[in-house]
């Protein structure tokens, strides 16, 4: 019997893979802090190994330089959980020496045990290819789309139906003790526990089957990762767009059937600004979220791509010539297509008078110059999947 080890600080989602391993004929044990997962590694002597990247008291990237650092280990394989929008940590996983990648928001058990399967050499089912692919390697076809065990999925829905209010109510507290924080120093503890909860969120959502959850929430999580690295960017803009981002979690569960398998990657996406430096930073927003946008600079042209075709959300710049982003919003609302689309501005101006400008126009939000990437990322995918949740689009 092969045995296998789960280092993961989310009690729910170890439970929810040891149970599943189990059923399969795996030896089984957790560990829910990486000092623990490393004695354990030494005493159970695992024949694999599956951990999460974000651990306490050790990280997962810690701990595998301090596991390839022994000889009787170098070749035990570790399969890693992360957020996909990690990137960064991604690398730091492969050059520590994991064996495959997996995104935690995507990922099914029977990718898992496929994985493993690949990875120990035993019968089963086909190997799949890791969700996260190994820098620089050659990518020959998409990776299929999960395969839900109906039974397994119904059983962690109930699970997740329970606890999510529970959840989004701490999410909410946190948002609130963070926005009283005085300085950086009292900011941090507030975003750790928020991106812990968000970080659980996004698995069980994704093991419940509810896939449109678990990406915004892996978007958010990555933001409060983000901020917490740098509590002097946490700012009035992002406290709003986290707490809309909260809010929107418990609208996409109320109205999970309708969209549950949107993927929020194949939205069409708008992006008009005639500030090159501008226009990049949008696209590099969007591209960490994996959204595709198609991007112009003249308004006119802009608009005639909206009189043509059908967009889910539309960026707009606020001061461009010939036609500004409030005039240009007023002529897209007259389209019938465009009624409803979302439309955030983009602009240098954050007073009273810039936002009441934007609603009075049509538009739907807006963020100010200079944002932080990934709270642009979170707030497209919010009005992308808001949007498909009130049937808009």
């Amino acid at each position: 019997m092969k045995k296998i080890l789960i280092i993961e600080d989310d009690q729910i989602v170890a439970n929810v893979y040891r149970n599943k391993l189990v059923v399969h004929g795996y030896q089984v044990e957790v560990a829910h802090t990486g000092e623990a997962g490393y004695d354990l590694i030494k005493s159970f002597r695992p024949d694999a190994v599956v951990l999460d990247l974000v651990l306490p008291k050790l990280s997962g990237v810690e701990l595998m330089k301090m596991v390839r650092a022994e000889a009787k280990f170098a070749h035990l394989p570790m399969i890693v959980f992360s957020n996909t929008y990690l990137t960064n940590m991604v690398l730091e996983a492969w050059k520590a020496g994991a064996t495959k990648c997996l995104s935690k928001a995507s990922c099914t058990p029977r990718q898992v045990l496929d994985a493993l399967g690949s990875v120990l050499g035993t019968s089963g089912p086909a190997a799949v290819q890791p969700v996260i692919p190994e820098p620089r390697a050659k990518l020959t076809a998409p990776t299929p789309a999960p395969v839900f065990d109906m039974e397994f999925e119904t059983d962690v829905r109930g699970t997740f139906a329970t606890t999510l209010p529970e959840v989004l109510n701490f999410l909410r507290a946190g948002l609130k003790a963070l926005s009283r924080a005085d300085n950086e120093a009292d900011r941090a503890q507030p975003l750790q526990e928020l991106a812990r909860h968000t970080r659980t969120l996004a698995s069980t959502a994704n093991l419940a089957g509810f896939a449109p959850v678990a990406q915004l929430a892996e978007a958010l999580e990555a933001m409060l990762l983000d901020l917490g690295g740098k509590p002097a960017s946490v700012t009035a803009s992002t406290l709003r767009t986290a707490a809309t981002a909260v809010d929107c979690l418990g609208l996409l569960f109320d109205k999970a059937k309708g969209i549950k398998e949107f993927d929020v990657s194949q939205a069409r996406i708008l992006v008009v600004d005639d500030e090159a430096f501008s226009r990049r930073a949008i696209t590099q927003a969007l591209e960490k979220a994996k959204l595709r946008s198609t991007v112009v600079e003249d308004p006119n042209a802009g608009y005639h791509l909206l009189a043509e075709g059908a967009f889910d959300l539309i960026f707009l710049d606020v001061d461009m010539p010939g036609m500004n982003g409030y005039e240009l919003c007023t002529r897209l609302r007259a389209l019938p297509r465009h009624k409803t689309t979302p439309v955030v501005f983009v602009t240098g101006l954050n007073d009273f008078e810039a936002r009441a400008s934007s609603m009075m126009s049509g538009g739907n939000d807006f963020i100010a110059k200079p944002f932080h990437l990934m709270e642009l990322a979170v707030k497209a995918i919010v009005h992308i999947l808001r949007g498909k949740s009130t049937g808009s689009k």
